[in-house]
């Protein structure tokens, strides 16, 4: 961790000297603002650490200055500072748990734009409205956080749900906030035309909305398709080939993309989504061979694992892996609760990053 500081404040100082000699271009002066913001964080909170440290080396000196034996006015001088003395040594220690938390490796992809996929599972039309919802409640918990939520694909059924639908999402760290909602949520409610509980499920993929300077997808490893785009039901909604459908050959990938009525628009669109999963599947691999696994106590990321349930009767939302309940369908539905589950996987994996590190969060 010392060492992690040291090379944190290197680069701070290296940033600052780049940025007051106009060295960095323009077009890298976005995410390298970020990046000198997370490293001021760092060092502010580093500069309260010592100077909490210093405080309590004079309050220990005034201890021992005092003493409970001497005068009166030593005696009560010497309360004060013992006092005072727990008190700062409790607010440092949550400073250095703080810290520790800065310091904790990121990952490289938490500051990326992403990429949305839901798609709806067992349970046909009540799964396809579950899914559907979601997508919504996603939609909306990108407005309250000021990202710019763009659909990309929609196929939906008769009764109005989605088979499934994808978006890409714009803002500061949108990949790093959503990552943990890979999985299958299941929803349990009693459908309208059916008088028993029923339990339906869709699943949802979030990844890194990666870049060409992320991974270059060479023109001879890709085919290119162009048909018509088709309707629900499977009836043509125009009569020229505007579809686009790209195929990534040595892995044998492919996104298909339908919603524009311009190819070039579909196939901009495409790209985008065929290079993230092609990006996804080439970091899932490198994780394994690096046996970068999360401990099992978050659970595996598998995105077969069951990760939450939306029971409607009791207008409950339990999130499995950090076992962490809500009530408030409506708000949950709303985006406006979204934000706590987030932050309860974000917890439960920092306590499982600290734990390996040697150190345990002390219970609230």
């Amino acid at each position: 961790m010392r060492q992690r500081l040291e090379h944190m404040k290197g680069r701070h100082e290296e940033i600052v000297e780049s940025m007051t000699k106009g060295e960095v271009p323009v077009r890298e002066m976005g995410s390298v603002g970020k990046e000198l913001g997370r490293l001021e964080a760092v060092l502010d909170l580093q500069a309260k650490v010592e100077e909490k440290a210093a405080e309590i080396q004079d309050l220990e000196e005034v201890m021992q200055a005092t003493n409970a034996g001497g005068a009166e006015a030593d005696r009560e001088m010497h309360g004060i500072a013992k006092e005072e003395h727990a008190d700062c040594t409790a607010a440092l220690e949550k400073l250095r748990l703080d810290l520790t938390s800065l310091l904790l490796p990121r990952d490289e992809g938490d500051s990326k734009n992403a990429l949305l996929e839901v798609r709806s599972g067992s349970g046909g039309d009540e799964a396809a409205a579950f899914a559907k919802e979601l997508f919504e409640m996603y939609r909306r918990f990108a407005e309250l956080k000021g990202w710019k939520f763009e659909g990309m694909t929609c196929s939906s059924i008769d009764a109005g749900g989605y088979r499934e639908a994808s978006a890409s999402i714009r803002g500061e760290d949108v990949y790093g906030s959503l990552k943990f909602e890979n999985g299958v949520h299941r929803v349990q409610r009693v459908p309208s035309n059916s008088p028993r509980l029923h339990t339906s499920a869709a699943s949802v993929v979030v990844m890194m909305e990666a870049e060409e300077m992320d991974l270059k997808l060479e023109q001879s490893d890709l085919r290119f398709e162009a048909f018509r785009a088709s309707g629900a039901g499977g009836q043509h909604v125009n009569t020229t080939e505007s579809a686009v459908r790209i195929t990534h050959v040595p892995t044998g990938i492919t996104a298909s993309i339908q919603d524009e009525r311009s190819q070039h628009s579909n196939k901009e669109k495409a790209l985008k989504v065929l290079r993230s999963r092609v990006f996804e599947v080439r970091r899932d691999e490198i994780a394994r061979k690096e046996a970068a696994v999360r401990a099992s106590a978050v659970g595996s990321g598998d995105r077969s694992e069951r990760i939450r349930t939306y029971n409607f009767p009791q207008d409950r939302i339990t999130d499995h892996r950090a076992n962490y309940s809500r009530h408030g369908w409506e708000a949950m539905m709303r985006g406006e609760m979204l934000g706590d589950f987030l932050e309860a996987m974000r917890d439960k994996t920092q306590s499982e990053q600290l734990k390996a590190a040697g150190l345990q969060q002390k219970q609230q």
